[in-house]
């Protein structure tokens, strides 16, 4: 056979389907499969963020925190922490390696939670919050059928005695304040599962379900019952351990959850020295208002400017328009979409350390789109004075567009809205407080700073006390938790730097005590700031504020260290 002929039959020996070679998948599609995979499995570790998520394949599941679900839990996060540090990532796209890059912040704040933090170990109201938003999250919305959720609904209540009866095994080493908490929340919560779900569903007429409905809520409010009781006798008298995590805890917490490495000194100047400007402007605000009063009597006379109890939930609503035309008008952002957010009052789970917050359908979600600006009412057990003192210090006129900046237009809300529109299955799960919280807080100042109120100092002097309120939370956290500042600091801190009325003052202790880092409003605030200032230099005559806005929400709620890099080219 000649040469020619030869080599002609092996290439087409070659050529045919036996020989034929697979190529290696790329590093792209490795990442892209391990995504897939992970967020597959999701659902069946955290069945009630899957519910707040849009995926509703284990409605009628409960998580657990038994040891031996622990475990399969940390199993499963470190195998996927493994597999994410097997990638070569310099193989990847540049946004592939922020997803990356951002899904393992989140592999590790999962692990940092469950293994060093351990809440579910030390917090009693880590029970009844799971148990109450489990619920919550399948009722406030109407993603199917009233019939369909009411069985996920049953489904879960029957197995949340058996979540209780977890903690009361797992329960030790608990604060004062952290039983104080759970107990000040869990007749609300009692109320909640008795009055508020069998309305929920109010329309369904299946007396078959309704039945079953009704058994399963004697079960959970009976187990709340043993469960309070269990606090009061068993944990209570005994709960003189310590609620600070520690500098060691907080510094892992901070890198796992935010990717900030800086040191908790620098970290501590850099909120002080915030705080210290934020009151010197403050100061200087109140004197434009009145230049004869100190900045406490101004302030005073300010907060004395509120509505009564029963018209908050209205009086916000009718503040949102207002605000959304603004941000049309001066093109501060682009928004998605027309739907406004329903002001609603704060579900009883929530009020113990929640003044106001935004409740956003989740990305996957494709029926139910409603929105929830939930707002605080007082409680109806509170005396007058104490009634006074909770409106004025935290939902005076002018205090009530600041707060509705930061939960609707242009903060939470609107992050919200461009989180569905990413193409990244990572960006649209994965987010963190630096970014979410930083961005609401943010918009706090930039909305005044580019005319919303036509100058009106009540407003600036309104928007400082909240600043200073972040500002106050940025010290406090780090102090209470690394410093040895006590329970009693805290309150006596929030009042005197932080400006605050007590009774605001209490409830931000209280929150410190169980959100070690929530120095992220501040931190955030002042990282965007500095992100901003930087994006205009590198965009020079091009630069516009809402092409900066937009170029943000347009990466998702990622860490800022990578928000750095994906809008800078760091």
């Amino acid at each position: 056979m000649s040469p020619r002929i030869l080599a002609a039959a092996l290439a087409a020996a070659l050529a045919s389907p036996a020989f034929a070679v697979t190529p290696a998948p790329s590093e792209s599609a490795r990442f892209r499969e391990l995504v897939d995979h992970y967020y597959d499995e999701y659902p069946r570790f955290h069945p009630s963020a899957a519910t707040e998520l849009g995926l509703h394949q284990h409605d009628a599941e409960l998580e657990s925190l038994s040891a031996e679900s622990r475990r399969a839990l940390a199993a499963w996060l470190h195998d996927y922490a493994r597999r994410v540090a097997a990638l070569d990532a310099a193989r990847l796209t540049p946004a592939e390696q922020i997803d990356l890059a951002t899904l393992k912040a989140g592999l590790d704040s999962s692990l940092v939670e469950l293994e060093d933090v351990q809440g579910w170990q030390h917090r009693p109201d880590a029970y009844t919050g799971l148990a109450s938003r489990s619920i919550y999250s399948i009722i406030k919305r109407d993603f199917a059928p009233a019939d369909e959720r009411l069985r996920s609904v049953i489904a879960r209540e029957e197995k949340i005695p058996a979540l209780l009866a977890e903690g009361k095994k797992n329960l030790s080493g608990v604060s004062k304040v952290s039983v104080e908490i759970a107990l000040d929340e869990i007749d609300g919560i009692r109320d909640f599962f008795a009055k508020d779900v069998p309305l929920a569903f109010a329309a369904v007429k299946d007396k078959a379900l309704r039945a079953r409905l009704d058994a399963a809520t004697k079960g959970v409010v009976l187990a709340l019952v043993d469960y309070r009781e269990f606090l009061k006798r068993d944990i209570q008298p005994h709960a003189n351990a310590p609620f600070a995590i520690g500098e060691a805890r907080f510094r892992k917490k901070l890198h796992a959850d935010e990717l900030i490495d800086a040191p908790l000194d620098e970290l501590l100047q850099r909120g002080e020295a915030e705080l210290r400007r934020l009151q010197a402007e403050f100061k200087a605000t109140a004197q434009k208002i009145d230049p004869k009063k100190s900045a406490v009597e101004v302030q005073a006379l300010m907060q004395k400017d509120h509505g009564t109890a029963e018209r908050l939930i209205a009086d916000t609503q009718a503040r949102l328009a207002g605000l959304r035309k603004f941000l049309v008008d001066k093109q501060i952002v682009s928004l998605p979409s027309e739907i406004m957010p329903r002001v609603e009052e704060t579900p009883p789970f929530m009020r113990a350390t929640t003044l106001a917050s935004m409740e956003t359908p989740g990305a996957f979600e494709t029926r139910a789109t409603e929105a929830y600006y939930n707002v605080t009412l007082p409680e109806k057990s509170w005396s007058a004075e104490q009634i006074e003192n909770y409106l004025g210090g935290a939902f005076s006129r002018p205090t009530i567009d600041v707060t509705s900046i930061h939960e609707a237009f242009p903060g939470h809300y609107v992050q919200y809205l461009w989180i569905p529109r990413l193409s990244s299955k990572v960006r649209k799960v994965e987010g963190v407080s630096t970014n979410v919280e930083g961005w609401a807080h943010y918009c706090e100042q930039m909305m005044l700073d580019e005319g919303y109120g036509a100058g009106d100092a009540k407003l600036r002097l309104a928007q400082l006390q909240d600043a200073l309120l972040r500002a106050a939370r940025f010290v406090v956290g780090i102090r209470m938790h690394t410093r040895g500042m006590t329970f009693e600091q805290g309150v006596e801190f929030f009042q005197r730097e932080g400006f605050q009325e007590h009774k605001v003052a209490e409830m931000e202790t209280r929150r410190g005590t169980e959100d070690p880092t929530y120095l992220y409003y501040t931190l955030g605030k002042l990282e965007i700031l500095r992100l901003r200032d930087d994006y205009r230099r590198k965009l020079g005559a091009a630069y516009s504020l809402r092409k900066f806005h937009d170029a943000f929400l347009g990466e998702g709620a990622i860490p800022l260290p990578l928000m750095r890099r994906a809008l800078l080219a760091e």
